[in-house]
């Protein structure tokens, strides 16, 4: 899941577009906190870019780089963590020459990969720098784009490419492209998976309008953008330097499925996606849950309940909601510390756990001698939430239920989201009583399926004709709303699998450099890493490593890579080799 934006201003002599596109990267940064970036083009197509591992404020040096990236439009983007490397090599956007100079920002997962990779190789020649499938979507587009073989190109050969480029791509995405001295240009998956939204404005520097596309409605109405228009599944629009937004299909509708994960947890609940109110669909799940609370645990056992306590911050609307509806008191007994990152998906499992100690703290006047529900968007690993049960009972809780807004996680995420592995879902091959049982809780309840769905379709505006009816729901019920190869998946488990063993060699490193190693840890930067038959990575036995020697002393290599199957570099500060990068300039 990432964040993607482009914005095109009416005056191509204004104020930088990266101005206003910096300032979008805070209101979406929810959305990506691993790398973001810029690019902007100015007068006679000079493209300028910056970007890199970490969050807006330090790539940007909270702000100052900002007046380096001249122009009259950009695209940006927010890369939250994926499956696989997270080099500086792949903050975006990405950027190739040929044809025309493309800026391009990607949010999703492509889940034919490899098949791209190769035909990238052997029949288009064009050379692929990382591992990232947004860059094997760019390539395929240019590749497209340079069969025209024109000096310049217009709409119509934009819009050729793109039906083509679809024809070949496999998955869920939305996305921005910025053709150097043209325009810039959005699309979204036949299958509307993931969201992107046009917006526009007057402008403030002269006659006509401004225009800007983001994943979330919240970054248009803050910069002032109105007249919204979600970008629907299949479509495409282009917006020429001087011009008005050109909407085309570009490949037949196929669904109108968007990830619900959006209305469960990631969008901000201020904004609207695909006509739909975050806010107004939490709180209906909140009543659906509630309702099931209820028929679940039974009138007797509800007289019990003191008080509902929300896990902050996603769950907070529907807690409340939960809490209206069985007539008991609402409190935030959990204070959050707002400066950590997000648990579920930091590397390793003792950092999970520590994560959630620092994050949340618990009031134990809040607790003491209660029986409280607690309420939260979701259960993943059930790391967070078996810390969470232990802190209520630490701070006096007598009896501990947790309600979940989200129905059980137990099959991979394969549109963007790397939430973890299978085996790693706490849901995954276990029921509900063990569930309980493995966190510590006197229950648990979990939303029903078709009720989240219907929480999100019956908040839909009666007037909106065209809104969603069904929703991707593959990472709760394991059906896809996209065809997936059976090798896909031992494809996925490979990358992440490689990805998860390079971060504890990097974690391992880094203890040893400090001192504070542990035995384990020694031995793992001695002898590399390996893979146990339960999925934990380990020390491997002496001249036994799973890791490549090259790779766990940071050398490159230099054969080049026939398959996904083989290996692939990941050092860990390497750039890419286009323009403007963050990585280019030591810390201040």
């Amino acid at each position: 899941m990432c964040g993607i934006l482009a914005l095109i201003l009416s005056n191509p002599i204004a104020a930088s577009a990266s101005f206003e596109l910096h300032e979008a990267l805070y209101l979406l940064q929810h959305r990506g906190q691993d790398a973001c970036g810029v690019a902007s083009c100015a007068s006679g197509g000079r493209i300028y870019q910056c970007k890199g591992n970490g969050m807006a404020s330090r790539v940007f040096n909270d702000g100052a780089r900002i007046a380096d990236l001249p122009g009259f439009m950009g695209v940006g983007h927010l890369r939250y963590p994926t499956a696989g490397s997270s080099a500086n090599a792949e903050a975006q956007p990405f950027y190739v020459n040929s044809p025309y100079g493309i800026c391009f920002a990607h949010n999703g997962n492509l889940i034919n990969a490899p098949q791209l990779k190769q035909f990238l190789d052997y029949e288009a020649h064009r050379h692929i720098n990382t591992d990232s499938d947004s860059e094997l979507m760019l390539n395929v587009f240019a590749n497209e784009l340079n069969e025209t073989k024109k000096a310049r190109v217009n709409h119509d050969d934009l819009f050729a490419a793109l039906g083509r480029m679809y024809e070949r791509c496999q998955g869920g995405w939305a996305c921005t492209a910025m053709l150097a001295g043209f325009g810039i240009i959005g699309f979204r998956d036949s299958y509307g998976i993931r969201p992107l939204i046009l917006g526009s404005r007057q402008s403030a520097a002269g006659p006509g309008m401004d225009y800007m596309m983001a994943s979330e409605s919240v970054a248009l109405s803050q910069l002032g953008f109105s007249k919204f228009r979600d970008i629907k599944p299949g479509e495409a629009v282009i917006i020429q330097k001087g011009g008005e937004p050109v909407i085309r299909q570009v490949q037949a509708r196929k669904a109108y499925a968007p990830d619900i994960f959006e209305y469960v947890y990631f969008a901000r609940p201020d904004s609207i996606i695909d006509g739909i109110s975050v806010y107004r669909s939490r709180q209906r799940m909140g009543d659906k849950l509630a309702k099931t609370v209820l028929d679940t645990l039974g009138p007797e056992e509800i007289k019990d309940i003191d008080v509902v306590i929300p896990i902050p911050e996603t769950s907070n609307i529907s807690a409340a909601s939960v809490a209206r509806y069985l007539d008991k008191p609402y409190c935030q007994g959990f204070v959050k510390n707002r400066y950590v990152f997000r648990t579920f998906i930091m590397p390793e499992q003792t950092s999970r756990q520590k994560g959630v100690r620092r994050k949340l703290n618990a009031m134990a006047m809040e607790f003491q001698d209660r029986n409280v529900l607690l309420v939260d968007d979701s259960i993943v690993r059930g790391t967070t939430s078996r810390e969470i049960v232990m802190m209520a009972r630490e701070a006096g809780a007598r009896k501990v239920h947790f309600a979940s807004c989200a129905p059980p996680i137990a099959h991979a995420h394969i549109y963007g989201i790397d939430l973890a592995s299978p085996a790693e879902l706490i849901a995954h091959k276990r029921d509900v009583s063990s569930i309980a049982k493995h966190i510590g809780a006197d229950s648990v309840i979990y939303q029903a399926l078709d009720d989240l769905s219907q929480a999100c379709i019956e908040v839909a505006p009666h007037s909106l004709q065209d809104a969603p009816r069904e929703f991707e729901r593959g990472v709760f019920c394991g059906n896809y709303v996209t065809p997936v190869d059976d090798g896909y998946f031992e494809h996925l488990e490979r990358i992440r699998g490689e990805g998860r063993k390079l971060k504890v060699m990097d974690q391992a490193r880094e203890a040893v450099v400090h001192g504070i190693a542990q035995k384990e840890q020694v031995q793992m930067a001695l002898n590399g890493v390996t893979v146990t038959g339960e999925g934990k990575i380990v020390a491997a036995a002496d001249g036994c490593s799973q890791t490549p020697l090259h790779v766990l002393r940071g050398h490159t290599n230099a054969t080049r890579r026939e398959s996904y199957d083989e290996d692939s570099s990941s050092i860990k500060e390497r750039m890419d080799i286009s323009i403007h990068n963050f990585g280019d300039y030591p810390s201040n």
